[in-house]
């Protein structure tokens, strides 16, 4: 099965990306050079098998090469957009409440990229991607309107728009 490159585009506002790329500037100049500073501090230390030191050094680079990966890929992808208008149509970056046909239980998420959550590690929001069954059907539409998609049991699931704001995080 081939992956359809709009699966793995990253949604981002202006803002997101700013950080994102802030976030990568930092880790790829000070955070590095700092990083490279400790481990050759702990190697002047001498005997490396127990020096304490040095391991967690070397286990902090690897979480900051990865990290530095983990970013460039990101915004390699990233498909920045403008920050939604408040009360407008949903589209990417919005906080979307929704209610299922029948059922008078409000469900919230962000219709983004589960990115924008990594900028603020305290925020819990489901996340639903632009390209998926419910993010596709509910692009564009506004608050009262409804939007009917295919679950992947193959039934028809129809929603109602409650709210769209901006996410703020």
């Amino acid at each position: 099965m081939t992956q359809n490159i709009q699966d793995s585009v990253v949604w981002l506002t202006q803002d997101g990306y700013d950080q994102l790329k802030s976030e990568l500037e930092h880790l790829k100049g000070p955070a590095r050079a700092e990083i490279t500073q400790r481990i050759s501090d702990a190697r002047d230390e001498g005997d490396l098998k127990e020096n304490g030191g040095y391991h967690a050094a070397k286990d902090e680079q690897g979480k900051i090469e990865a990290r530095i990966r983990q970013l460039e890929d990101m915004l390699r992808r990233a498909q920045v957009g403008e920050t939604p208008k408040p009360g407008g149509k949903v589209e990417p970056g919005m906080k979307v409440s929704i209610k299922f046909a029948g059922d008078d239980e409000v469900e919230t998420f962000l219709l983004g990229s589960r990115e924008l959550l990594a900028l603020d590690a305290s925020v819990d929001i489901d996340v639903y991607s632009p390209q998926s069954p419910l993010g596709s059907a509910i692009l564009g539409k506004k608050k009262g309107e409804k939007a009917t998609y295919e679950a992947p049991n193959g039934k028809d699931v129809t929603v109602e728009i409650v709210a769209a704001e901006p996410f703020k995080g």
